[in-house]
Order: C-alpha cells, then sequence, then structure tokens
C-alpha cells in the first residue's frame, strides 16, 4: 500500500496518522498529527456526513440545502478500536478509519464493501484566492455506474464521463457541454447490486471524474470550502434517492392546474394577440391552463412594471383570462435597471441592497434592460424585501405565477457569463465572494420569490419557476432544462435530462416543449409533444424568432395529434397528481429510469429512453425521424399495450410498432389508474364519475389514488382522500379492495372500472358481499362495470 507520506507531492497535502479521537453522541472526531480534523456524524441508521477540517479549524456549519425537517435518528451505534483502525457500527452499516491515513473504508453488516477511499481525503493550498482547493478521491468498484448530477446534457450513465457543477447561461447547448443552469453535486453509485449515494454540499465550483482520468478512482473535488459530503445507502436504489431527497427536501403541493399544459413563447404581446392565443385553445378544444408572459410585457424591461401601451390594464386582461380558466405567468429577472426614475432601483440603493465589488462599487452587468445591478439575494433583509415586491402582481393585479430566468445570474458582454469572482455576498451573515455565493444566488432569488408568491396568492398555493438551482432548490421551485434547440437530439437530450433531474431530488421539471431555439418541424413537435406530456411539468416554450410553436402551428394531422396526447395528460391528472403526493410526502421520483425500477437487471444500467411514469405506467419516445416504431426494452414482468391491451412480456429488447400518433405506452399488469373526464382546464367540469382503468393480474398488485381540493392547504387539515387499491386475480376471479384515508368528499358518487385483460367471461359481481344484477353494473358491455365509489370490495367470477 503507498502511505500518506510517499503521495505528498504536487503541492497536495494529506491527512497522517490519527493522534486523538473523541466521540459526542452521534458525532466523531479523529484528529491527526498534521492537523486534520475528520468529523464523522451518524444520521440515522443508513446515513453517514463526513467533514474534514485542516490547521484544526472548521469553517462555520451553515448549509442552504439542507432541510429543516430532514429525518434524523438511528436504532444503534457503536464504536470500535483495533490496533490500525477505529470501527464506527449502525444496525445497516460499518464504517472504518484507518490511524495511519484517515482513509475511510464503508460496508454492510456482512463485510461487503460499499464504497472506499482511494487516497481519500487531499487538499491544495489555494494562493491565489486564500482558502484551500478540497479534494476526494475513491476506489471504483468492478462494474459500477454512476447516476445524477442535475441537468448534465450527456448520457444517463456517468461512467467514464468528467463534470463540473457551476451555474451557467448556456443558450442553445449542445450534447455533452458542461456546465449547464444547475448545480446539484449528487450522485447514486451502483454496484453489485448494492446501491449508495453521496452529496458533496459545497458551493464552490466542483468537479466530478467518474472513472475518466483513471479506470479504478472517482474523485470530486471543489476550488474552495469544504470537504463536506454525505453518505446514503440502499443498498436499493430507492432509497438512496429518498434519503438525499429527505434530506435536501420536497416541495409542498403545488395547484393541480400547474401540471397541466402550458403555453409560452418569447413573447406573446400585445394584450390583443394573447387574448387570440386564448380564444384559440378554447375554439379547438385543446386543453391549457397557464399562458405565460416572457420579458415584452414590462417597461423597458424593468422587472415589475407594465408597458401600458400593449398591455393597458393586466388586471382586467388576466381576469378575463381567468375566467376561461387561463393562469397567468409572468416572467421576472434578477438584473434591476440602473435607473434613478425606477422605483425598484431607489428602494434597493436606498437600503444598500445591491451587490458590491470588493473594492466597493456596485457590481454591474448587461442584460436585457441595458446596466443592470444585482440585489444580493443571500442576504435575508434582501429576500423579505423581494418578496414583499410581488404584492401589487399577486395580490392586486391578479398574477397567478411566476417565472424566475436569468438567475445563474447571466451577464452578457462578458467572458465568464456572470458576475465577478470578487462581488461580495452577505451569505446569511457569514460574508463571501461570488466564488462561494455563485451557485446558490438563483436558489436564494427563488427563495425569495416563492416566499413572497406564497404570502400573497394565499390561501392558495403558490407555483413558482426557475432556471438556475443548487441541490434543495425543490422545496422552493419547479424547474426546466433550458434554452434547448429544436432538434431530434434535443429530444433526446429531453428525455434523459428529465429522468437524470429526477433522480437527482428535482422531480418537478420538464423542457422546453418543440426547442427554444430553432424551428421544429412538425413530425419533431408532434413527438416532444408526446414525450413532455409525460414530464411533471409539461410547458412549450420557443425563442420566437423561428415561427410560432403553437398546437395548430403545424398542419391539422399535427394539430390532431397534440390534441389527443394534451387530452390524455388531462386524462391522467389523477395519476400524476398521485406522483406528486409522494414524491412531496416521500421524496419518491416522478419519473424513473428504468436502473431505478430494476437495478437488479443488468440492461438496465445504460438504458437511457425508456422510463417509469409514476409507478405503473412505462413511456418509451420515439426519438428518430420518419419512424414507425423503435426498439425499445422491456423491464421485466407483464406488460399491456395502451392502445390495444395485448400483453407483452418483459425482460428483452423487442420492436413495438408507433406511426406518428403512438408513443410505446405500457400499463404494468394489476395497476389501477384513475383518470378524469377530458376538460379544456382544470376544474372546468364538475367529475360526476371517476374512471379506473383496471389491468388484470394472476396475483396481486397494490395501486394508490390520492386527491384533495386541488389546491388550498384544507390537505394539512385532513381534508384529502387517499385510496389504496389491492388487486388479486385468479383464473376465474378478480378481487378489488379499497382502503380508504382522510376525510376529503369528492364531486363524484361512484367509479366507472374498465376491466382489461379479463381471462374469463364475468357471470357475477359482488359488492360489499352483496351480488349485483349484471343489469345494473355492466351498462357499457361486459368488461365496464359501475360501483359506487366508497366499496371496501368488489368481487368478479367468471368461467
Amino acid at each position: 500500500m503507498i502511505t500518506n507520506t510517499e503521495l505528498e507531492y504536487k503541492g497536495n497535502l494529506y491527512p497522517n496518522q490519527i493522534i486523538n479521537f473523541k466521540q459526542d453522541v452521534d458525532k466523531f472526531y479523529f484528529t491527526t498529527e498534521n492537523g486534520v480534523v475528520l468529523q464523522i456524524t451518524v444520521l440515522r441508521n443508513s446515513a453517514l456526513r463526513f467533514r474534514y477540517a485542516t490547521e484544526n479549524v472548521f469553517e462555520p456549519d451553515f448549509s442552504y440545502a439542507i432541510s429543516e425537517v430532514a429525518s434524523r435518528g438511528y436504532s444503534s451505534l457503536e464504536v470500535d478500536e483495533t490496533a490500525t483502525e477505529y470501527l464506527i457500527l449502525t444496525s445497516k452499516l460499518k464504517v472504518l478509519v484507518d490511524k495511519k491515513t484517515l482513509r475511510i473504508q464503508i460496508s454492510d453488516l456482512e463485510g461487503n464493501i460499499i464504497n472506499e477511499d482511494e487516497i481519500g481525503f487531499h487538499w491544495e493550498e489555494n494562493y491565489e484566492y486564500g482558502g484551500n482547493t478540497v479534494k476526494m478521491s475513491k476506489i471504483t468498484q468492478n462494474a459500477e455506474s454512476f447516476f445524477g448530477m442535475g441537468d448534465k446534457a450527456t448520457h444517463s450513465n456517468l461512467k467514464g464521463k468528467r463534470v463540473n457543477n457551476w451555474c451557467m447561461d448556456q443558450y442553445a447547448y449542445a450534447k455533452d457541454q458542461d456546465p449547464l443552469y444547475k448545480a446539484v453535486p449528487f450522485y447514486t453509485g451502483l454496484h453489485k447490486n448494492m446501491a449508495y449515494g453521496i452529496f458533496f454540499d459545497n458551493t464552490f465550483r466542483t468537479y466530478f471524474d467518474f472513472a475518466h482520468e483513471k479506470r479504478h478512482v472517482t474523485s470530486f473535488w471543489a476550488d474552495g470550502g469544504e470537504m463536506n459530503y454525505y453518505f446514503f445507502y440502499g443498498p436499493e436504489m430507492s432509497k438512496v434517492i429518498m434519503g438525499y431527497t429527505n434530506l435536501t427536501g420536497t416541495p409542498e403541493l403545488p395547484p393541480m392546474w400547474a401540471m397541466g399544459y402550458h403555453q409560452s413563447k418569447w413573447s406573446y404581446f400585445p394584450e390583443s394577440n394573447v387574448k387570440a392565443l386564448a380564444r384559440k385553445f378554447r375554439k379547438l378544444k385543446i386543453p391549457c391552463d397557464a399562458l405565460y408572459l416572457d420579458i415584452d410585457y414590462m417597461d423597458g424591461f424593468r422587472c415589475f412594471t407594465w408597458d401600458k401601451k400593449k398591455f393597458p390594464d393586466p388586471k382586467r386582461m388576466m381576469a378575463e383570462l381567468n375566467e376561461d380558466g387561463f393562469k397567468t405567468v409572468v416572467m421576472i429577472d434578477p438584473g434591476i435597471k440602473i435607473d434613478k426614475d425606477y422605483w425598484v432601483y431607489q428602494e434597493a440603493m436606498e437600503k444598500g441592497y445591491f451587490c458590491k465589488r470588493g473594492d466597493g462599487p456596485y457590481m454591474k452587468g448587461k442584460v436585457w434592460p441595458g446596466e443592470c445591478n444585482f440585489p444580493d439575494f443571500t442576504n435575508p433583509e434582501v429576500r423579505k424585501w423581494w418578496a414583499e415586491l410581488y404584492k401589487e402582481f399577486m395580490s392586486e393585479l391578479g398574477v397567478h405565477a411566476v417565472w424566475n430566468d436569468m438567475n445563474e445570474p447571466a451577464v452578457m458582454e462578458v467572458p465568464t457569463k456572470t458576475a465577478p469572482l470578487d462581488t461580495r455576498h452577505n451569505y446569511d451573515g457569514y460574508p463571501c465572494t461570488h466564488r462561494k455565493a455563485h451557485n446558490v444566488y438563483g436558489m436564494q432569488m427563488v427563495r425569495a420569490t416563492y416566499e413572497g408568491i406564497k404570502k400573497y396568492v394565499y390561501p392558495k398555493r403558490p407555483f413558482v419557476i426557475t432556471r438556475a438551482a443548487y441541490a434543495g432548490t425543490q422545496r422552493y421551485s419547479s424547474t426546466w432544462t433550458g434554452d434547448n434547440v429544436a432538434t431530434w437530439e434535443h429530444l433526446w437530450l429531453a428525455n434523459v435530462q428529465v429522468q437524470r433531474m429526477c433522480m437527482s431530488g428535482m422531480s418537478f421539471v420538464g423542457s422546453d416543449i418543440g426547442g427554444f431555439a430553432e424551428q421544429p418541424n412538425g413530425e419533431l413537435f408532434a413527438r416532444w409533444i408526446q414525450l413532455g406530456v409525460f414530464h411533471p411539468f409539461c410547458r412549450v416554450h420557443s425563442s420566437g424568432d423561428h415561427g410560432d410553436q403553437e398546437p395548430w402551428s403545424f398542419d391539422s394531422d399535427v394539430t390532431d395529434i397534440v390534441r389527443k396526447f394534451i387530452e390524455l395528460r388531462y386524462q391522467l391528472l389523477p395519476y400524476l397528481y398521485t406522483m406528486f403526493w409522494k414524491y412531496s410526502k416521500y421524496g419518491e421520483p416522478m419519473v424513473k429510469p428504468l436502473v431505478y425500477f430494476d437495478q437488479e437487471d443488468p440492461q438496465t444500467h445504460f438504458r437511457t429512453d425508456e422510463f417509469i411514469f409514476g409507478e405503473h405506467i412505462l413511456v418509451c419516445p420515439v426519438q428518430e425521424p420518419n419512424s414507425q416504431g423503435r426498439r425499445m426494452y422491456m423491464p421485466r414482468g407483464n406488460w399491456y399495450n395502451y392502445w390495444d391491451d395485448s400483453m407483452v412480456v418483459g425482460g428483452k429488447e423487442q420492436w413495438v410498432d408507433a406511426d406518428i400518433d403512438i408513443i410505446p405506452l405500457f400499463v404494468k399488469e394489476g395497476a389501477i389508474i384513475p383518470k378524469f373526464p377530458v376538460q379544456q382546464y382544470v376544474g372546468e367540469l364538475v367529475i360526476k364519475q371517476l374512471d379506473l382503468e383496471v389491468y388484470y393480474k394472476s396475483g396481486i398488485e397494490n395501486s394508490s389514488f390520492y386527491e384533495d381540493d386541488q389546491d388550498g392547504y384544507e390537505y394539512n387539515k385532513g381534508n384529502y382522500s387517499y385510496r389504496s387499491f389491492k388487486l388479486n386475480g385468479k383464473e376465474n376471479s378478480l378481487a378489488i379492495q379499497q382502503f380508504k384515508d382522510g376525510d376529503f368528499v369528492p364531486s363524484y358518487t361512484s367509479f366507472r372500472l374498465n376491466l382489461h385483460g379479463l381471462p374469463f367471461t364475468i357471470e357475477s359481481v359482488e359488492v360489499d358481499n352483496e351480488v349485483v344484477p349484471l343489469n345494473q353494473v355492466k351498462p357499457n358491455g361486459n368488461n365496464v362495470i359501475e360501483v359506487v365509489k366508497n366499496f371496501t370490495q368488489v368481487l368478479i367470477k367468471g368461467k
């Protein structure tokens, strides 16, 4: 073994032998002869935190990423010491700390190594800026795969890749271009069917090398700050992702209309065009819940103002749109125009809320309004002030939601595309430069926006969107994948990026459907819609420079296809709403890559196209032009083709027909899928009967359905309904049990059970042990049954 003494070269410094050890309840401290202190904190039985200090001094323990309500606690904790190492034992993990080198090895209780240091922690003095460049290297296990890391525009499996995290405005980015808009320094490793996760909570520019430079080494490092990372153990990937998401937080439930179809472009103006857009949606009966106003609604791009020539009476306009079921979403950027007659600029100057450079002058940058100053959103006073700026928009004018863009922060006409590194920030009382604050700038801006929107749309729920994000931003906001391009390659990227974001704790995510830059043809637009309706955030957005991208912008055949799939999304809204509830409550990703769904199958480790929507729907977009089908991998199990109910056996790759009006779509056997009737917008109809699509299975399968009043906070007081269904299929019978929790009373009084794949002809139906005459339960054919909504058990018998 190479010793740390032999490795002290090229400016790198390494811990040497441990000379002191102490325990303080759930914290363990190991101090080396050369002044390195390792703090290990046991958060839960399968979650640990590792912090390293040099020169015996830790930095202040402060993080924007960690949720205040993250779970803590463990069932058992022991420590032991041998001649060569310290041993920490929980009920799930065994941690070895080497006495000579401070290196770490983590294994399960059977001794299977999950993760271990190669060189481990080392650092380099940063003589240019001060402080350290902190580094960590791990041994890459045999056949190990890596997933996560936010919006990286590359293959889903990061094995062999090197990436870095620095929020960056990347207009029309290319495949493999890095970095992009978000900094999420979290990845999941998988080997020998054991999954673990590492979250490197460091807001400086961070780098990750997944066996790129050396095949047997995975490493991560940062330009400054502290080596501070969290370790999560599964062994199931689901436990890793949910453990990380619990630590960094989940959002509250958004209003259901935020899950509808949204239409945007740069820009819809004047008012007459916005109203014409709304009329056309309703005339063509294409469902839509929200219309977006980009920066051209403003007076000279000044935030919190209106161009009164384009929009003479925005309050009236938005009220009229709302009457017809359209919510209005407006853009707000961080750059505040330098203009002594502009009230927002005046207030910020008077209060000293703008960022300053290292030598004292205000930080300036050119954005859409021209020269701007930028509020310091890491200052809690600034966030409070910014939140109050939304009062007029939300309370008085009737804006429904806000979209924060350009908040990396993006700055034009400079090579770095952002603020100078010597820009100063308050950082909630821990002053620093932009080197540390850059990656959280957008996060703290949208945090302030969220707090203002939440206050002023109350008692309704807030809906906020951000482009830039750091780990934990999901507590405040939805997001999208930025300024993509109308190409088939970007359709592929949108699919991979959304899956990756969901694996990174940020499930309320989508892409600019159709592409932001350039112009799609009708086929590409139709295929993108087919993918986008299965993303949690569903919005068409384009630059407007190359033509329009409304559903009717192509030929009538494309319009019909687009309508068909938007209608499907609205039918599936109760299923999607249930997905969001599980994400909000448990941190369960809404879109799941196949590797998450079945990590035991090595074929899933390198699949990029297929994904699971929720728990029971398998989606595989067509991503090449002129295709009448595609090859796809069907995960293990039996799957119903959504379009014709044919059964497909999984565990292999196979051809699936999919002409331009079809996306390969499959439902797991045994699933029960709730469906709404088609609505033109959320809340248009008073629903009298709800469909349950029931897919027969020989055996048992569980499904669930969550509902509430779709907005507001009454669900926190018990005014919700959670139905869990247990399906049990046998050769000549099908039993469905329902278990209900919560006080919410929906408008419908009955379920219509649409039975798929029954292997028998129905002879009798019992509802709660009472035989129901067949002429009462089968008004629409042999496999459609109407039952009261609060049934306990339905038993269908046949021959």
